[in-house]
This record gives structure tokens, C-alpha cells and sequence, in this order.
């Protein structure tokens, strides 16, 4: 059903934003694969942040980093790493500078410890910023998510306070990654693939879902006004 609303009125709050096809688009583009996840780092993220605030959208949750990514060829997992520590400094400083707040969600104990201080340290610098916040997911997975909530959620409650007084959504929410931001309203997908492979489980049950055949380091600001006006379109009744 097609929605009446104008643009200044119905625009998605939060955009979660899975960054595939980085491989693919650097082979067709003749190039090693650590290039397609560089051109991202460096020629993507701050115009779509921009369009973004632009749009009035107060949140852009991007994943950039997934628990099973480990598992690719230990020259690439390197290269991703040296990715993310140019990033975090010459993006951070950029995205600082437009006035947006940085987080991250995931297990990032898992990085080196020179990229988790970098995480911490831009978090705390951005900390006041709020034109937009930008959370990158880094040794995200939402199963495991789920898992390190009920593992901190077991710290606090004991088996028979739970037997007396049953959990509610709201309080296992508290125990998330994402906890303080709003759920997702649209879920995008670039790269063709037609599945979430696990982001934001809990969170995205309700977002609206938008896939494309355009490979991430394509996904330009213009195409995100393309997902944006899909989400105009629609009706969210979130079960009623």
C-alpha cells in the first residue's frame, strides 16, 4: 500500500545497513579484495552519513565486521584490520567534524588492543555530538549478541528471582548491545543476497526490509534515497 505521508514526515529514524559485496565489486573492478573494503571505508560511509542527516535520520547502524568473518584467509583478516585503524582515525576525525556521535556494538575484545582503544576513545571524543549517531558493528553476531546478554543478565538475576518474576522484553533489552537506541525501521541489504545472516535479530523484527543487487561500495547517497522512498511506501501496522 502506498503511503501519503511527504518526505519530512515519515522518514525511517534509524537505517541498519548490512555493507556487502565489497569482494565481488573489487574482482569485477579488477582489483584485490582488500581494495573493495578500502574504497568503502574511505569513499562511502561519510556520504551516506551525510545524506543521512540531511533526510533527518538520527541513526545509521552499519555492519562491518561479523563474528564469522574470522574465518576468511588470515591475509585479508589483516588487511581488514589495518583498514580499521586508518579508518578509525581519518574517518573518526571526519564524522567528528559533521557533528556525529560514533558507537560500537559487537564483542570487540576480540580486535587488537590498539583498535579497541581507538573504538574507546573516539566513542568518548564524539560522545556529545548529535546531528547523527553512526554504530559500526565489529565482531557482530546476533546469536552471540543474544548469548552475551543472557550471560551479563545471569549476573544480575538468580534462577528463582526469574521462576518468581518472569522477564519482560524491556528488561532483556537492557542487556543488548543496542541498548539506549531505538530499534531499526529499515534494514538494508546491497549485494544481492536475500537473507540478514543473523544482524540484529531481536532488534529487526519489525524493520522494514530492503534488498538490492547494487554491491556496497555502489550503495552511493542517491541510492539510499531509493531505499528510503521504498520505506515511504509502505504501511507499518507492527502486528495490529
Amino acid at each position: 500500500m502506498s503511503s501519503t505521508l511527504s518526505p519530512e514526515s515519515h522518514v525511517p529514524q534509524h537505517i541498519a545497513l548490512i555493507m556487502d559485496g565489497n569482494r565481488r565489486w573489487a574482482k569485477h573492478n579488477k582489483m584485490a579484495a582488500l581494495q573493495g573494503h578500502e574504497y568503502v571505508s574511505n569513499k562511502m560511509i561519510e556520504p551516506l552519513a551525510e545524506r543521512c542527516i540531511e533526510r533527518g535520520v538520527k541513526y545509521l547502524t552499519l555492519w562491518a565486521f561479523s563474528t564469522e568473518n574470522w574465518r576468511r584467509e588470515k591475509s585479508e583478516v589483516d588487511g581488514l584490520m589495518q583498514i580499521f585503524r586508518t579508518g578509525l582515525q581519518k574517518n573518526s576525525e571526519r564524522l567528528h567534524k559533521l557533528g556525529i556521535r560514533l558507537n560500537v556494538i559487537g564483542d570487540l575484545g576480540h580486535f587488537p588492543e590498539d583498535i579497541q582503544a581507538g573504538a574507546r576513545h573516539w566513542i568518548k571524543e564524539t560522545a556529545g555530538n548529535q546531528r547523527l549517531t553512526i554504530t559500526f558493528a565489529l565482531n557482530y553476531g546476533g546469536r552471540d549478541e543474544i548469548l552475551r546478554a543472557i550471560q551479563k543478565m545471569a549476573q544480575d538475576f538468580s534462577v528463582e528471582e526469574l521462576r518468581q518474576q518472569p522477564l519482560t522484553q524491556e528488561q532483556f533489552a537492557k542487556y543488548l548491545d543496542t541498548v539506549g537506541m531505538p530499534d531499526p525501521d529499515l534494514l538494508i541489504r546491497p549485494g544481492g543476497e536475500l537473507r540478514l545472516s543473523g544482524y540484529l535479530p531481536w532488534q529487526g523484527v519489525y524493520a522494514e526490509l530492503y534488498f538490492t543487487d547494487i554491491l556496497m561500495p555502489d550503495f552511493t547517497a542517491d541510492e539510499l534515497d531509493k531505499a528510503i522512498a521504498e520505506f515511504q511506501r509502505r504501511k507499518r501496522n507492527f502486528g495490529k
